[in-house]
């Protein structure tokens, strides 16, 4: 029981700091920075053949969908950054150069597999404000649960 209470506000702490941090840049008034190489791969060169091939082990059904969309705008606090509808152009994007991945890109999405994507979550994004957040902030699980959902995002 004690160790739960200490996660839970562990994860708390860990989400503040991530808003805080965010919210700092949007005080600052900087305006948004372009987003540089999407299409270029952020996991590491010896791993990506790998990660490509790693498929998404949570199934994708509406649950799946709806239980990412709700880690992505709360606990995930993906929103600051990516924004509501995964544009990157949350609250917290200003400022920040490269600005947050449009996750809505479907050249993007084509180019970036699911096993990449939860690297990304796992390690953040070298050279850019991209946080770990796997397992820091949310589960395994619900990482691939904001993968499926991020990929319900594509126009």
């Amino acid at each position: 029981m004690q160790h739960a209470k200490i996660y839970a506000g562990a994860r708390l702490m860990l989400t503040a700091v991530a808003v805080a941090a965010c919210l700092s840049v949007v005080a600052a008034g900087a305006a948004l920075a372009a987003e540089r190489e999407p299409l270029k791969p952020r996991v590491p060169g010896d791993r990506l053949e790998e990660l490509r091939k790693q498929a998404n082990p949570v199934a994708v059904t509406a649950e799946s969908i709806q239980r990412g969309e709700a880690v992505f705008r709360g606990v995930g606090s993906c929103n600051v950054c990516h924004g509501e509808t995964g544009d990157g152009k949350g609250i917290g994007a200003s400022g920040l150069d490269p600005s947050p991945r449009d996750l809505t890109n479907a050249k993007w999405q084509k180019a970036r597999s699911d096993g990449e994507l939860m690297w990304v979550l796992k390690h953040g994004s070298p050279g850019t404000a991209m946080i770990t957040v796997v397992p820091g902030l949310i589960s395994e699980e619900d990482g691939w649960n904001v993968i499926n959902f991020v990929r319900s995002l594509k126009k």
